[in-house]
């Protein structure tokens, strides 16, 4: 990573992060739009985390149109996508992929300030590297909610869409999250889903219901 330059200095806004969201029509909506979750002057980061073709995506897109068909600005930070241009010269080494995490977190938390409903949907594997972009959103006073796509191992590699899982199997994949790369699970996320009990219309109404919260 390149060191950061010490000749640099934050520039203050001359919006406030209120006024933003005046324009975008405030931060959180409850669903019937009669305002029972609350209000708020900020956007929001849902960070969606799981095993590969744990469902993440499939979520996160339905979510966001959800949102949006609501009233309510949102975009989707989904980590293939992102790989195609932000993160396209990482690879998949722990340090790439800490490095992956913390860029998709920097985009995310100017999306939550700047008044929208950032849904980052990614592997993120490890503990320490999520933590660390929940501190970001903290320390700017935004929220954070993490949840976890808790579907199986083996129903991952059953779906398998991309066909990842069985070249990870043949060693054509070394470091492959599930199979010879750890995944560790999130110990208290604000929202756990199991897709495979729950279904995709399900989990989104359990997630729209933790941001209304």
């Amino acid at each position: 990573m390149t060191e950061r330059s010490e000749n640099v200095t934050w520039h203050a806004h001359a919006v406030t992060r209120e006024r933003r969201a005046e324009v975008l029509g405030g931060g959180r909506h409850s669903r019937s739009g009669s305002g029972s979750g609350g209000s708020s002057d900020s956007g929001t980061t849902v960070w969606l985390t799981g095993l590969p073709a744990s469902g993440k995506s499939t979520i996160a897109a339905a979510l966001e149109a959800a949102l949006l068909s609501r009233g309510q600005a949102a975009y989707l930070l989904d980590g293939d996508n992102l790989r195609h241009g932000l993160n396209a010269d990482l690879g998949f080494s722990a340090e790439d992929r800490a490095e992956n995490v913390r860029r998709t977190g920097e985009v995310a938390r100017l999306l939550a300030d700047a008044g929208l409903v950032a849904l980052a949907s990614l592997v993120s594997p490890y503990a320490a590297d999520r933590a660390r972009v929940r501190e970001l959103h903290e320390r700017d006073g935004l929220r954070f909610l993490e949840v976890f796509v808790n579907t199986p191992l083996e129903e991952c590699e059953r779906r398998d869409p991309k066909g990842l899982y069985a070249r990870a199997r043949a060693g054509e994949l070394p470091g492959f999250t599930g199979i010879d790369d750890p995944y560790e699970a999130p110990g208290c996320p604000e929202l756990e889903l199991r897709p495979v009990e729950q279904g995709v219309e399900d989990a989104l109404a359990a997630v729209l219901a933790l941001l209304d919260a």
